[in-house]
């Protein structure tokens, strides 16, 4: 079986509701909106948020803290996931995105020192953590900033 292939069980799906098509479909006349009023008319109803005027929740809670628009959001690697490569491998964020180590580069890309490392690498990248840093260069590696 493949993904596109797929079906909900038999009976697991309700067909659209169609209003407005005759008194025996029990949807008929108002279409299920009932007798005037704001939700009856076309294009009425309230925006998300609303509360019929009382104060709404997200203007009851405090607000703390602020978003940092010149943050700049790094891929983690940890040490582990470098053992992967043979050794002398020269380890850069091209090659950690051909072999799918990595989706996307973002800012950069930070090696961090979750692991071991057992091979003698030179690994290239924006920011080594100093446990990694420490641990490429005892296993006989180089780093590299970019």
């Amino acid at each position: 079986m493949k993904l596109h292939e797929l079906k909900p069980a038999e009976g697991s799906r309700k067909e659209r509701n169609r209003v407005g098509r005759g008194m025996a479909s029990g949807n008929g006349k108002t279409s299920g909106r009932g007798h005037k009023g704001q939700r009856a008319r076309s294009g009425g109803g309230v925006r998300i948020g609303f509360e019929g005027g009382q104060n709404p929740l997200y203007r009851r809670l405090p607000k703390r803290g602020f978003t940092n628009i010149n943050r700049k959001e790094f891929t983690v690697v940890n040490l582990e996931t470098l053992n992967r490569f043979e050794d002398g491998t020269e380890v850069t964020p091209e090659l950690l995105l051909e072999t799918g180590v990595i989706s996307k580069v973002r800012a950069g890309v930070k090696i961090l020192g979750n692991g071991e490392v057992s091979k003698k690498l030179t690994v290239k990248a924006n920011k080594f953590s100093a446990s990694a840093k420490e641990a490429i260069e005892a296993a006989g590696g180089k780093t590299e900033v970019i």
